[in-house]
């Protein structure tokens, strides 16, 4: 894995863990494929919540693609 983009990403990562911590939840850097895809796991109350996947994809997902050149998409993984 590139390591600069795997910093990016775990910078912009964290501008985001405050508002997923604010509500018992956190996420998780799992990998980010040649393809530009980075997969996450969500942990605590994000683990089980209902809206987990706008979470993932207005809030994540957003956030990662804004900020780091490359990224296309972001997948919640087990």
């Amino acid at each position: 894995m590139n390591e600069v983009l795997y910093e990016k990403v775990e910078k912009a990562l964290q501008t985001i863990r405050p508002y997923l911590k604010a509500d018992g939840g956190d996420v998780e850097l799992v990998q980010i494929t040649n393809e530009g895809i980075v997969e996450v796991k969500l942990t605590g109350a994000c683990s089980d919540c209902p809206m987990s996947q706008m979470t993932l994809r207005a809030g994540v997902e957003r956030a990662l693609i804004r900020e780091v050149p490359g990224i296309r998409r972001v997948e919640a993984v087990n």
